[in-house]
């Protein structure tokens, strides 16, 4: 049925590629009146077409993944649900379908720039790294699907021509690296509770690890993020402002613990699931993005 190829698409995890927005965001206060004018227009569009081939190329690595993980999946609470693991799709079909998807995402790259292109096409190459085993070696794969996500960051400077921000890569790895690992104590807290016999393909068992890398990695997010604050980068670009980015880490470190207690409770780890169903985490959201736009 065509709308089992759309949910394996995965179309509620496209909202992922939001991190391809913040060059944008961050660079259009740079410009005066008539740059932006000129400029503006040209970026959008080569940054929409930057997030139509980042999605169609994660949507086929998603279809791959679940052809090649689908034994494994019937035994997982939530995934057991999923088109190919509940045989609705067959695993050939599935890879195919994948295959394509991967095609089609990579030349929306090239269309747009051919930095765009090489950015996806590194993408490419790591995600069958993942595929082909690193997504078996704990913390690896974590420090892996994290990379993906600095490379969203990055594409989307490239996109529209402009300088990678250390400074951006910094934050969004070591937020996306939190949120793996937040992944991974759902699963298998929701594991421990369904008793369905599914263990973790890299071998997280032990809650004790999972809350340190956790530890680790929600204090390196709240720390990138004050720390970007009160940068001489932020200052440089945004002068007294900047400092009210650092106003806003409360924010931040209330999210980090939110997202930390669903796990730990076998809830939906999807940010769109956790905005639904947290109040907390949904308000604490909305004022961080106000906050941050009244500083730009």
């Amino acid at each position: 049925m065509p709308i089992d190829y759309f949910k394996l698409m995965r179309p509620a995890d496209w909202v992922k590629n939001v991190f391809i927005l913040p060059a944008i965001v961050f660079s259009i206060p740079a410009l005066d009146a008539g740059a932006r004018a000129a400029q503006l227009p040209g970026w959008l569009t080569a940054t929409l077409l930057t997030i139509v081939g980042f999605s169609l190329l994660a949507s086929g690595f998603y279809a791959i993944n679940d052809s090649m993980d689908a034994e494994l999946d019937r035994l997982h609470p939530r995934k057991r649900h999923r088109p190919i693991a509940s045989g609705r799709i067959s695993p050939t079909a599935g890879f195919r379908f994948g295959l394509v998807l991967v095609v089609l995402g990579v030349v929306v790259g090239f269309l747009v720039d051919p930095a765009v292109g090489g950015v996806l096409l590194a993408y490419l190459v790591l995600q069958f790294l993942y595929n082909g085993g690193l997504k078996r070696i704990a913390i690896v794969d974590a420090v892996v699907l994290a990379t993906g996500f600095g490379m969203r960051a990055t594409v989307g400077a490239f996109a529209i021509d402009r300088a990678v921000s250390t400074w951006l890569l910094g934050c969004v790895f070591f937020l996306t690296l939190y949120l793996a690992f937040i992944k991974r104590l759902c699963d298998l807290s929701a594991a421990e509770s369904a008793g369905t016999g599914w263990s973790s393909p890299a071998g997280y068992e032990n809650r004790l690890e999972l809350n340190w890398l956790l530890g680790l990695s929600g204090v390196s997010v709240v720390m990138s993020w004050v720390l970007y604050g009160l940068s001489s980068h932020a200052t440089s670009l945004f002068g007294g402002r900047a400092a009210g980015f650092a106003l806003l880490t409360p924010l931040v470190l209330i999210v980090v613990h939110r997202f930390y207690r669903r796990a730990n409770r076998g809830e939906r780890d999807s940010p769109m699931a956790a905005m639904r169903e947290d109040p907390v985490i949904f308000v604490s959201l909305v004022l961080f993005a106000a906050g941050v736009l009244a500083c730009l």
